[in-house]
């Protein structure tokens, strides 16, 4: 069954020029404020985008910074919509994208699980019976009870990769988080993710580590300036990258 399919996908994002940027007429606007007068233009961070990733498979995506891989996988998330083709899903898909994004500082991780699982649809019963291991995985000790503000960004990191590899859905979005965390807890979140891929999990998993992609994954997608490189089976697109 095909998990994930884009066909001519396009994401397009609006950016802001303003005019009248000389520095004597900035000043002036300084001295007597006038109102600012903008334009918006638009920018392509994906474009015509196709690929099929059938269940049970484990794509890689590469690509230099501001390629559009953090784009893509938000659009596979159904954070972004389509703004040409379309981007289809089949099962519900658990991300790791910016690990701590969502957290509420003022409440206590402990809280923080409970909210992001009921945000993601699991039940009353479901949660209790994976808090205990996510914080166990998480090694948060008596931190679990300290509002998220007190957090480092790594403690967040282990409370948000914790939250997603335990309540796992059919599809996990993974954004370079195979770094996280001192070399213990980097071996640990390994394992998790190689737990998800001999579950029969789809995975997309996102990383400018050449060698985690090879090892983890069976087809890749390089994306350059939001526009598909290549495609197909993970060696030669990764050959085909390290060329260019």
């Amino acid at each position: 069954m095909t998990a994930i399919e884009a066909i001519d996908l396009g994401i397009q994002f609006k950016l802001s020029r303003f005019k009248n940027t000389r520095v004597k007429e900035v000043l002036s606007k300084v001295i007597t404020p006038q109102k600012v007068v903008s334009q918006k233009q638009h920018f392509w961070a994906l474009r015509n985008l196709n690929f099929k990733v059938e269940q049970g498979e484990v794509l890689g995506v590469i690509g230099s910074n501001g390629s559009g891989k953090s784009t893509l996988l938000r659009a596979i998330g159904g954070i972004y919509e389509p703004d040409e083709g379309s981007i289809n899903v089949n099962g519900s898909a658990s991300a790791l994208l910016s690990l701590g994004t969502g957290f509420k500082d003022e409440l206590s991780g402990w809280e923080n699980i409970f909210l992001n699982a009921t945000i993601l649809g699991f039940t009353q019963d479901e949660i209790n019976g994976n808090v205990q291991d996510i914080v166990e995985f998480t090694e948060l000790g008596r931190f679990i009870n300290e509002p998220v503000k007190t957090y480092s960004s790594g403690m967040k990191a282990r409370l948000g990769f914790g939250i997603a590899v335990h309540l796992r859905r059919e599809i996990m979005l993974v954004d370079e988080i195979l770094g996280v965390g001192d070399f213990k807890f980097r071996r640990k979140s390994k394992e998790k993710i190689q737990d998800l891929i001999n579950d029969d999990r789809t995975v997309v998993l996102v990383s400018h580590s050449m060698e985690s992609i090879e090892n983890y994954t069976t087809k890749c997608l390089w994306i350059n300036k939001g526009q598909q490189m290549k495609f197909g089976e993970t060696k030669e697109v990764i050959e085909a990258y390290l060329k260019s």
